[in-house]
């Protein structure tokens, strides 16, 4: 069991189901339950981490790691060419409402500005 659990913690370890888009050692990438756009990915270290405010030096390979999924999620999902957006919200106040890092993929539809 992990120290902190949450809803992704559930899914990595599977004790939830999950629509996954892809898989790597460290990183898992799946569909979000309450898209906002046509196609809404996120991806997540498998340890949690709560946000980007609690990454160090030692994550740089993890956060490598992280993009590349991204780059794969977009081919994946057909939205490598005709646009995505890239999002990571950070504490209460920019929108996180799960204590572990994600990235969010979103695409499939032109994102309002």
């Amino acid at each position: 069991m992990s120290e902190k659990t949450s809803v992704f913690t559930d899914i990595v370890e599977g004790r939830l189901p999950a629509k996954i888009v892809h898989e790597t050692k460290n990183v898992l990438a799946f569909h979000d339950i309450n898209p906002s756009s046509p196609v809404h990915v996120l991806v997540i270290p498998k340890k949690c981490i709560p946000s980007l405010n609690d990454l160090s030096a030692t994550h740089d390979a993890l956060l490598v790691e992280m993009f590349e999924v991204v780059r794969v999620v977009v081919r994946e999902t057909g939205i490598a060419e005709t646009g995505y957006q890239v999002l990571i919200r950070t504490g209460r106040d920019g929108g996180q409402e799960i204590d572990h890092l994600h990235i969010h993929v979103n695409g499939g539809a032109p994102i309002d500005r």
